[in-house]
């Protein structure tokens, strides 16, 4: 699992039969620290996540197992909401 920020939502009127009624999020990936790294991606959103909010997030193949039985085709999925984080200081393996 990763730890995103949700920038933003995705409408889109034709798409694959399987992703109606999923909800699309632009997320974007964060540092432990919570600055962002890499580039922003679209994931389907099983948690209920809204914009602003820290999110974990999975990539390939497990992002489609919230939505079992049916297999949509995605590949990043939003399997959670943060209510926070801590992270001592200094980062093990920064000392």
């Amino acid at each position: 699992m990763q730890l995103a920020k949700v920038l933003g939502d995705v409408v889109a009127t034709h798409k694959d039969a399987s992703l109606t009624g999923l909800k699309l999020l632009v997320i974007q990936p964060l540092n432990a620290d919570g600055s962002s790294f890499g580039r922003a991606l679209v994931a389907v959103d099983s948690a209920g996540a809204g914009v602003g909010e820290t999110v974990f997030f999975v990539r390939g193949k497990e992002a489609s197992f919230p939505f079992h039985p049916t297999e949509p085709p995605v590949d990043a999925g939003i399997v959670g909401i943060v209510d926070q984080v801590h992270v001592p200081d200094p980062l093990p393996g920064n000392r």
